[in-house]
């Protein structure tokens, strides 16, 4: 079994391009947590991937730009299940997940005019403001 992770139908990550680690699991357990590394962290490196092309990699890096450390290197963990195997399934489950969102390339914003009746709402929105401001002034006779 490969454990490749499927993005979509372009984009497969190699098994070999990830770095999983196992850790002791954080808050409390019992006997089964405290001798067993069930929680799992897994480490892409976005720059020296080889399945990504260099527009594919700058569009990662500038909408995973929060998510990376300095060197470029998405992580991700899981602690949820008490098995190491489920937590490495769910972790690559949301590699997947999270790639796949950031690969979607920005909609392009259309410039629109503002309608007609904005504007005479905005225009009929100042008059009231000013009268409302006239009426304040001292009148002198």
């Amino acid at each position: 079994m490969s454990d490749d992770i499927l993005v979509n139908n372009r984009l497969t990550i190699p098994a070999a391009e990830l770095e999983h680690t196992a850790s002791r699991s954080s808050g409390p357990g019992g006997q089964h947590a405290n001798k067993t590394d069930s929680r799992i962290q897994v480490r892409w490196n976005i720059p020296f991937s080889s399945v990504l092309n260099d527009s594919q990699k700058e569009l990662l890096l500038r909408v995973l730009a929060s998510r990376l450390t300095d060197d470029g290197d998405l992580l991700l963990a899981s602690d949820l299940h008490r098995s190491q195997h489920r937590n490495k399934a769910e972790v690559n489950q949301r590699l997947a997940a999270v790639v796949r969102e950031a690969m979607v390339p920005p909609k392009p914003r259309r410039k629109t005019k503002p309608t007609r009746a904005s504007r005479r709402k905005r225009m009929e929105d100042k008059k009231q403001r000013s009268e409302l401001k006239s009426q304040r002034r001292k009148k002198y006779e």
